[in-house]
């Protein structure tokens, strides 16, 4: 069952980011379920982004890194265009 990831405290955040991330990359976890985490991950990114945590770390799976990669440079636009 997934968890709401809304008003997250920050301290919050980073253990329920790797959560997500572990259980979207584990093949045990069905792709609708996969589909589920893939928000909750998502709307982690700014928070998680904020602690540094891409500045100190890689993400290693290259589809997971294209999506994290993807929704950042979405959201700088976001914020550029603003």
């Amino acid at each position: 069952m997934s968890r709401p990831t809304r008003n997250l405290p920050a301290e919050q955040a980073l253990p329920s980011f790797v959560e997500c991330a572990r259980r979207m990359l584990d093949p045990a976890t069905p792709e609708p379920q996969r589909r589920e985490l893939e928000p909750q991950l998502l709307r982690l990114l700014p928070v998680v982004q904020a602690l540094g945590l891409f500045e100190l770390f890689d993400v290693r799976d290259r589809a997971l890194a294209a999506l994290l990669r993807d929704e950042m440079a979405v959201r700088r636009g976001l914020y550029a265009a603003a």
